[in-house]
């Protein structure tokens, strides 16, 4: 068994140390390309990106050395006296993400002389917003290691749209730098692969999204009457619920799963379950067991067609769907590396010379100088793997005049003052970096549970695999990452995408841990105590099991055609929103995220969890919330 698992490994690429270094600068991979890249050892090449964060393979996200301490905090171990630095500034921001950094730029706006310090645990700016960067056959490639776009459920504030604009984003001007038509035009579609772990044997299926779903699924490996009931959803025209009216189906469907939707009102067979289950992952973070109906109706989800609902929310719908009910949601936009440009944008207001340019598509390309974040003598500092483990009024929270930031940052503890300080980290971390908070607020700070997830990004000596499937995107239902695909196609200054399937190109995996039957909350935390215990290797084992076999069929070879891989763990990801299957309603003066955010003396708390929002919106509302609490 040993020496066919060590065949395994060495089939699938796991011996190739191109995936372990960071190094995949200006060469040329063709497969003479990818030959010598194997060969090559690692040098002053692998340095230079280890020296720049965006570069960095490996596992990303919440990579290690960015929260060991945080943990060690909450565990309740102690930590020898800190140094004080000596430093003091106006105002200290914990947390580098596009919270953190609109904090920064809103606190400026008022007070243009402030002396500004952030602080992030993490070796890069941007929090969620995290940039992928890789150099491929002398081409830059980016992809998105966190938040894609700029789009909300609800239209932007005045005071949100006006930082988007102000940093130099035009969304609707910008538009066109997407080619969502691209992949087809050439003829490419949506994929399905269906595993042999999970339907018995390995099958790829193309068209899917073409309609007639009974044709579709002809090659599918699965039984007769599941096949039947997956054209029924997805096809059919059928009322579930005859004799309701509109507002009676809505409130019977807010009170159910999806999952209890399809089996015991739509009837399919529980055997059709796991087709369907996965689905709601990129939505909610957890599966279609623990998502109302009325969710997933509103988000598009099949087998409501019948129903004929009326448009609109009903107070008992999750903020995101409710939020597109109503609204019909706002502008839409995303860069080639996600929202990582808008921290970028931020970075270059805040820190000229950091960034080098002028507008929105030349931040796209700009070499960020990483070296000019944290000088002495600038007014605002960005100070990287830099963990803050309290933070404390001096004195009385209603009469303080200053706060006090204890740090660790290359194994030294150091205290940092400021007149003023905003928290813009994950929320849940707050109770132990301020432990004297009231109890109320306490709790309900340790309630605000991120949802984990994983963003994956690899490097692909070409794509004529998904171009001989005709396929751009693959949904693959009980696999270990539940969706992959090409990166879409945006052009941007002097940023273009590739367009021949000789060309090397980047594609996404996404996974969701999940556990099935726990309520959201609790499915959290198993799914983030899963990714922290899960080493790189095992994610790249599966990525390359699963894209040799779904996409065989195309002449893919994952030990030839990978040539890089980037690993974005979120344990904490998107912020927690309402889920009406777990949560009771509840007027604002009670909601969780209102108590949790009460200013605490010199201190005010920022994040798109202040706004139950998983926005990038929501992240820069909440950080003018918080600087205007601090300025009042």
């Amino acid at each position: 068994m040993a020496d066919e698992r060590r065949a395994s490994d060495r089939d699938l690429g796991m011996d190739r140390a191109i995936t372990r270094r960071d190094f995949l600068h200006d060469s040329a991979l063709g497969a003479a390309g990818l030959a010598a890249l194997s060969a090559l050892p690692t040098g002053a090449a692998a340095s230079q990106a280890d020296d720049y964060p965006p570069m960095r393979t490996g596992m990303r996200g919440s990579h290690p050395g960015s929260f060991e301490n945080a943990h060690a905090l909450r565990d309740g171990q102690s930590f020898p006296p800190p140094l004080d630095s000596g430093e003091r500034y106006d105002l200290i921001v914990v947390g580098g993400g596009i919270s953190g950094l609109s904090a920064a730029y809103f606190f400026r706006q008022a007070k243009p002389d402030a002396r500004i310090l952030i602080l992030d645990n993490h070796d890069d700016f941007g929090g969620h917003a995290k940039r992928n960067e890789f150099h491929l056959g002398g081409r830059l490639n980016l992809l998105n290691g966190g938040t894609l776009g700029i789009d909300s459920p609800r239209p932007y504030s005045r005071v949100a749209d006006g930082l988007i604009r102000k940093i130099g984003i035009d969304p609707d001007g910008m538009k066109s730098i997407e080619k969502e038509d691209f992949y087809g035009s050439r003829g490419m579609g949506r994929g399905l692969f269906f595993d042999r772990e999970n339907f018995g044997t390995d099958a790829f299926v193309g068209g899917v999204g073409d309609g007639n779903w009974a044709a579709v699924l002809k090659a599918a490996p699965i039984a007769p009457a599941i096949r039947a009931d997956i054209a029924r959803i997805e096809d059919g025209e059928t009322d579930y619920m005859p004799g309701l009216s509109s507002a009676e189906k809505k409130e019977r469907l807010s009170r159910m799963s999806y999952a209890d939707y399809l089996t015991k009102i739509a009837k399919i067979d529980p055997a059709t379950l796991p087709f369907y289950q996965p689905r709601s992952h990129g939505w909610w973070g957890v599966g279609i067991d623990a998502v109302t109906a009325l969710d997933c109706w509103a988000m598009k989800f099949s087998g409501f067609q019948g129903l004929k609902l009326d448009p609109g929310g009903i107070p008992r719908m999750g903020y995101t769907p409710r939020g597109y009910a109503d609204t019909g949601g706002s502008y839409t936009l995303h860069f080639p590396d996600g929202n990582a440009t808008i921290a970028r944008l931020l970075v270059r207001a805040l820190i000229p010379e950091a960034m080098p340019g002028h507008s929105a598509p030349d931040c796209v390309t700009a070499r960020a100088d990483y070296a000019r974040l944290d000088r002495p003598g600038q007014q605002v500092r960005i100070r990287l793997s830099s963990v803050v483990l309290k933070a404390r009024n001096l004195g009385d929270p209603a009469s303080a005049k200053e706060v006090e930031i204890t740090y660790i940052s290359a194994g030294k503890l150091k205290t940092v003052r400021a007149g003023q300080c905003v928290l813009a980290g994950y929320n849940m971390m707050i109770p132990y970096l301020v432990p004297e908070l009231p109890e109320p607020q306490k709790a309900a700070l340790h309630g605000l549970v991120k949802c984990p997830l994983v963003y994956t990004s690899v490097a692909l000596a070409n794509w004529h695999a998904f171009d001989r499937l005709k396929v751009s995107n693959v949904w693959s239902p009980g696999c270990y990452f539940s969706s992959f695909g090409l990166n879409d196609t945006v052009d941007v200054g002097d940023y273009k995408s590739p367009r021949s399937p000789d060309e090397p190109i980047l594609i996404r995996l996404e996974r969701v841990p999940c556990s099935p039957g726990l309520p959201e909350y609790e499915q959290n935390k198993v799914g983030r105590m899963e990714l922290l215990e899960t080493p790189f290797s095992t994610f790249e084992r599966n990525l390359r099991d699963q894209l040799g076999r779904a996409l065989s069929g195309g002449g893919f070879d994952p030990a030839r055609d990978i040539a890089a891989i980037t690993v974005n763990r979120w344990p904490h990801g998107y912020a927690p929103e309402y889920n009406p299957l777990w949560e009771e309603e509840l007027p604002p003066e009670k909601q969780p995220q209102i108590i949790a955010r009460q200013r605490f003396g010199r201190i005010a708390i920022a994040n798109s969890d202040s706004g139950a929002a998983a926005y990038t919106d929501s992240a820069i509302d909440q950080a003018h919330r918080a600087i205007g609490e601090l300025l009042a």
